[in-house]
């Protein structure tokens, strides 16, 4: 099962507002249908809030880790991505937070699913 306790954070090192972009290129999990391994990649995008109001950023390793526990995990496309959405935004309570995860193709398709968590500005919806 996919584990948000494995997630660390650490304090916002600004005061000013930025835009984090972190991309996990070798995101697996299985298919519950199938039971066949399918392959994605993971991309966070969030503006976390500012240092003086408590604002904090996900630990790459420890995202790492959570993100390798989907592995063996029989989960649909759609409900990893907002899964994903939720345990960050639980996480860091950022500005806005967007997840897109883009699967490897099966059978002729493939898929780009997208979930956010605020209010995410225009620019950063679909790049």
């Amino acid at each position: 099962m996919p584990n948000p306790a494995l997630l660390e954070a650490f304090p916002t090192p600004s005061d000013t507002t930025f835009v984090i972009e972190h991309i996990a290129e070798e995101f697996t999990s299985v298919c519950p249908k199938t039971g066949h391994p399918d392959f994605g990649v993971v991309t966070l995008r969030f503006a976390p809030r500012p240092a003086r109001d408590g604002g904090v950023c996900v630990e790459l390793k420890s995202l790492k880790l959570y993100l390798q526990s989907f592995r063996n995990e029989g989960i649909f496309y759609e409900a990893v991505t907002n899964r994903i959405r939720d345990d960050l935004a639980r996480l860091m309570n950022p500005l806005w937070l967007l997840i897109t995860t883009d699967w490897r193709g099966r059978g002729g398709i493939r898929s780009v699913i997208r979930a956010a968590h605020g209010e995410v500005p225009a620019e950063w919806r679909t790049r």
